[in-house]
């Protein structure tokens, strides 16, 4: 299970496309992931549970995922 970073939620956004929108990023960054490469670390259904992120948002992240030759983790 993802756990949150303490202290890590005002951190930047980091690499992430804007296209999920700013609480979608801003709850990312604070479970430290601000990268496409902390993100392929994760399995979609953990993302998916995090406040913020919803169905159009993971689609948004598979694609963004994909250009980069990265996946979630099984």
């Amino acid at each position: 299970m993802i756990e949150r970073a303490s202290g890590e939620h005002g951190r930047a956004a980091g690499e992430l496309t804007p296209r999920i929108g700013r609480v979608a990023t801003r709850e990312l960054a604070a479970y430290g992931i601000t990268t496409y490469a902390e993100l392929a670390r994760h399995p979609e259904r953990e993302i998916l549970a995090v406040h913020g992120l919803g169905p159009k948002a993971i689609r948004i992240l598979s694609e963004e995922l994909a250009r980069r030759r990265l996946r979630f983790a099984d």
